[in-house]
């Protein structure tokens, strides 16, 4: 039987919504969309650069509770209200992703909190192999 869990961040959001911040299926990891808010105080910056930073930063905990990094990203969606704060973001991400080179998609909608200026959502594929620590 295939493995399937949760991993949970500690958002209220996860919480009041009634999802997880990822889901582990067998060597596959989804990664819920993904926004600025440091869970632990559930602040946010109103720059979206250092949203954009603190995103990763939320998925790199997913990713590690999945046994996984971001060189295991095979897909990633960015979400923004605005396609003007897309670009300043680019070095933020290309710093995680450049040499990773995942398959890309980039929404302008809407998002939950008129705070939020960016989410990031990302599917990743464990290593069935042994992982080095």
């Amino acid at each position: 039987m295939t493995e399937r869990r949760v991993i949970l961040s500690g958002s209220t959001f996860e919480e009041q919504i009634g999802y997880a911040r990822a889901v582990v299926d067998g060597d596959r990891v989804h990664v819920s969309g993904t926004t600025g808010f440091d869970y632990t105080t559930m602040t946010i910056s109103d720059d979206v650069v250092e949203q954009a930073e603190q995103c990763l930063r939320n998925i790199e905990a997913a990713l590690a509770e999945a046994d996984c990094t971001f060189a295991d990203v095979v897909r990633v969606r960015y979400l923004l209200p605005d396609r003007k704060d897309f670009e300043p973001c680019w070095p933020v991400l290309r710093r995680r992703f450049g040499e990773v080179r995942p398959a890309a998609t980039m929404l302008m909608c809407g998002l939950a909190d008129p705070r939020m200026k960016i989410e990031i959502e990302v599917d990743a594929r464990r290593d069935s192999g042994p992982r080095n620590s």
